[in-house]
């Protein structure tokens, strides 16, 4: 009874152990959050590094909201000895980079040990201006946010409507940095813009000067732009992903320095332009929407011709201006001058400064009448935004003169001569009145059924049973004609071969080739040889054992000796009809004794 009692104790203990070292086990799980400073400035960096004492699964960070994750996460793992005793603590370590001032929060971070999750606890943290001395190291980061910069140079912020804008974006590069690529993120729109790009085709670096320091700068994008709205104008941002190699303290082995890889986006910014409406006070009548500064000219191919005969009338504009944003005007010509509609021409080339060149407008015509037409000076007027004024031009008149052809008063008296009266013929009977009565009657149909047609299609089908079983009869009758089918057979091959060989005639190697065929696939099917057996001895031994007369024998190898000769010897086209006829014969013999 005692060792029993002392056995129930000893199991109780081992229980009482047991759930102790269980629960201790529990109050010995942590998991921390650690920073590495509450107060940092916008320039600095921060370091945040989630801490537990036991490995677990499913580590899910926080959204680090406010912040740019600049390195991350990084692991690291601690295990230690220490007078039998164990130490194990496993770490993931960020460095955050602030975006703006103000206080913000870490969140909670969270992990799953021994199926159970644990989380960090919520961390502020705030983030004053930029400090002169930085305490945190430069990354690679850090070196490239310092040395990149992308800028919109716009040649004027305040054009007029219409007036040419120039926008260049440069890539300014600090020398202690090199670009090793880069691509485009987002390209702006130009909303309210005509725009056209102006191709780079090489990235030529430059020394220059970026905030009064030493840079090199590259032109990456070129374009030109025609405000077609007036009021504030948004030019939408460039960005770009820029890949760098930024130098570090370390070296190599040879004493060179080792450089880091590292991108970043950069971002040339939103421009904004202050477009200026064109002056209303002393703008022309005909005022086309023409800005820039412009020559104008108005030309014929001719100036004296027949009617009926054609010339050029050109209306041209050339210069620097917008130039293909505005409606060249239209000459005004007499209506005895017939004038199509003009085909339009440009030669239009445009560069960083704006468009320059030439527009036209092509007009043919075409006189009717002998006699001389003016065409009146054309005016084209355009601001100029040097001199902020108005400016026409206007064209010479020129005079057409239309030697010969007919007058128009010959046209119209010969047209007024011409003209008669036709009588109208006034029929009263082209039209009747509608009938009240019509006297329709009925068409009398005979019924299907009972008719010729319906029996015929009824008793058709029935009539032709015994066709049918007749048909099938003979045709089952001849396919057990075993003998029959062959010697059809032979006769259909012959014919084919001695058909090819009729259409060869005259031609002596294709002939006896043909013919040579034919007699050697009649035999193929009569007895039944391959063409190693075709030999004139084997071919007089089969046809003797068939009883075939030994004249036909002979004859058939004599045929077939020709065709051998034949091939290198002179032929007629006598001989060969001869030797046609003689293989006819020959395989209609052969064809009733074998």
């Amino acid at each position: 009874m005692a060792l029993v009692t002392h056995t129930y104790r000893f199991i109780l203990l081992l229980c009482c152990l047991a759930f102790s070292g269980l629960g201790y086990a529990q109050e010995e799980i942590s998991f921390t959050v650690n920073l590495s400073k509450e107060q940092l400035g916008l320039n600095e960096r921060l370091r945040v590094e989630f801490t537990m004492n036991k490995d677990g699964d499913n580590f899910n960070p926080p959204s680090f909201e406010d912040f740019q994750v600049v390195m991350g996460p990084s692991q690291s793992i601690k295990s230690s000895w220490i007078n039998g005793k164990r130490s194990y603590s496993k770490t993931y370590s960020y460095v955050l980079k602030p975006t703006a001032q103000g206080k913000f929060n870490i969140g909670q971070a969270t992990i799953q040990i021994d199926g159970e999750t644990y989380k960090t606890l919520q961390k502020t943290i705030t983030v004053t201006e930029a400090v002169d001395n930085p305490n945190a190291p430069k990354t690679a980061d850090d070196v490239a946010d310092e040395s990149l910069h992308l800028v919109a140079e716009v040649s004027q912020n305040n054009p007029y409507l219409n007036e040419a804008v120039t926008v260049v974006y440069k890539l300014y590069i600090s020398p202690d940095i090199s670009v090793t690529n880069f691509r485009p993120l987002d390209s702006p729109k130009y909303n309210n813009f005509w725009s056209q790009d102006i191709p780079v085709t090489k990235y030529n670096t430059v020394n220059s000067t970026y905030n009064g320091k030493p840079y090199r700068s590259v032109v990456l994008k070129r374009v030109v732009l025609y405000p077609q709205k007036t009021g504030k104008l948004d030019i939408e941002p460039l960005a770009l992903e820029v890949y760098v190699d930024v130098p570090t303290n370390r070296r190599d082995f040879f004493g060179g320095r080792v450089y880091a890889q590292a991108s970043k986006t950069v971002s040339a910014g939103k421009r904004i332009l202050n477009v200026k409406p064109l002056p209303e006070n002393g703008k022309p009548e005909n005022f086309g929407g023409a800005v820039g500064q412009f020559n104008f000219n108005v030309k014929t191919s001719k100036t004296s011709l027949n009617a009926s005969e054609s010339l050029q009338a050109t209306v041209e504009v050339s210069g620097k201006g917008n130039l293909k944003l505005f409606q060249l005007p239209e000459p005004e010509l007499p209506s005895a001058l017939e004038v199509y509609e003009p085909e339009y021409d440009e030669n239009v080339r445009t560069t960083s400064s704006g468009m320059s060149g030439t527009v036209k407008n092509n007009y043919t015509i075409v006189p009717a009448y002998r006699g001389k037409y003016p065409i009146p000076g054309i005016k084209f007027s355009y601001f100029d935004p040097e001199t902020k004024t108005y400016k026409t031009i206007t064209s010479n008149e020129i005079m057409i003169n239309v030697v010969e052809g007919p007058t128009a008063n010959d046209d119209n008296s010969a047209s007024t001569s011409g003209t008669q009266k036709i009588a109208v013929n006034t029929n009263t009977n082209q039209f009747h009145f509608i009938k009240v009565n019509p006297n329709l009657t009925s068409i009398g149909q005979k019924p299907f059924f009972g008719s010729k047609l319906f029996l015929g299609l009824l008793l058709g089908p029935l009539a032709l049973i015994p066709l049918f079983i007749l048909f099938r009869k003979k045709r089952k009758e001849k396919s057990l004609d075993v003998e029959g089918n062959r010697l059809r057979t032979a006769n259909r091959l012959a014919r084919k071969y001695l058909g090819k060989a009729k259409k060869q005639l005259g031609n002596k190697e294709a002939f006896y080739d043909a013919l040579e065929r034919a007699l050697h696939n009649y035999l193929k099917a009569k007895l039944k040889i391959e063409t190693s057996d075709f030999s004139k001895d084997k071919i007089h031994e089969l046809l003797a054992s068939k009883a075939v007369e030994e004249q036909t024998i002979l004859e058939f190898n004599a045929l077939l000796t020709s065709c051998e000769l034949a091939r290198y010897s002179p032929s007629s086209n006598v001989q060969m009809q001869e030797d046609y006829k003689k293989a006819s014969m020959v395989i209609s013999k052969l064809d009733k004794q074998l």
